[in-house]
């Protein structure tokens, strides 16, 4: 993999946790989520009047991935409401780099090397490992969690494909996240009405900046995936679980263990194996 895909994978790690930490820390998770979709919609539909659309055969899968990101945001929600984000975000982020790496292969008809294999196993033992305490798995919100990395997996390995037959990688993006950003809101609106969502409150300005902060975040990675394999990836990006770690600490008042620590050592050791 380039060393460029590799660094700016790495940075999209970096902004997918920091995004991840306002949700978590966020006293309704849901309208935050929301609201960060709405700044998605607003910045992909500027972005898309000034890129010519994508090609026709991509369009399937962008209106697919846009539902699916849907499902993922619920899910997502859902699993932060018991579990601490250095438990859940491991779960959720561990368990899919395996599954991309099979819908890929499936799906896609990608081979990845034997030695990337080995770095994506690496990298989503030592994520996974972060979720245990105590020889056990410590996650109140397991079935959330585990469902926020089928929907990860899902949407992924649709926007790899995607991407690849649109011939404009931004444009898809801008295209794919417009859809989705919209999506959301309707959903909000289905469960709990418009006036809970256009209702000001406190945390409008962060949940927004965490909007264009995930956008920014993914189109990085649309793009990566756009000429690398879907899994290695996947992989460097759900690295973003070290960074987790650290904002949970020092921001969330989470806990930092010995045990946290070398989980993190492995995850880097399976990033640049990868790399």
């Amino acid at each position: 993999m380039p060393f460029h895909i590799v660094l700016l994978v790495l940075i999209a790690a970096l902004l997918h946790a920091s995004w991840n930490t306002l949700l978590r820390g966020g006293a309704d998770r849901l309208w935050s989520m929301t609201v960060m979709c709405m700044a998605v919609a607003i910045a992909s539909a500027v972005a898309a009047l000034f890129l010519a659309p994508p090609a026709k055969a991509s369009w399937f899968y962008a209106v697919l991935s846009a539902v699916l990101h849907v499902g993922y945001n619920l899910f997502l929600v859902r699993s932060y409401r018991v579990g601490d984000l250095g438990q859940t975000y491991p779960v959720s982020r561990g368990s899919s780099p395996i599954l991309i790496t099979l819908f890929a292969s499936v799906f896609a008809g990608e081979r990845i090397a034997v030695g990337a294999l080995l770095g994506i196993a690496l990298v989503s033992g030592g994520i996974i490992s972060l979720a245990f305490e105590r020889c056990r798995l410590a996650v109140p919100s397991l079935p959330y969690a585990l469902g926020t990395g089928c929907f990860i997996a899902a949407y992924s390995v649709t926007d790899g494909i995607g991407v690849r037959l649109s011939g404009a990688p931004m444009a898809y993006t801008a295209w794919m996240c417009a859809l989705w950003g919209v999506l959301m809101p309707l959903v909000y609106i289905g469960l709990r009405g418009a006036n809970s969502l256009l209702t000001p409150r406190p945390g409008f300005i962060t949940a927004f900046i965490g909007g264009l902060v995930s956008l920014l975040a993914y189109g990085i990675v649309i793009y990566a995936m756009s000429g690398a394999p879907m899994g290695a990836v996947s992989a460097l990006r759900e690295t973003s679980v070290l960074f987790a770690a650290l904002m949970g600490y020092f921001f969330l008042g989470e806990t930092l263990t010995v045990r946290k620590m070398l989980a993190c050592a492995v995850i880097a050791l399976g990033t640049i194996i990868i790399g």
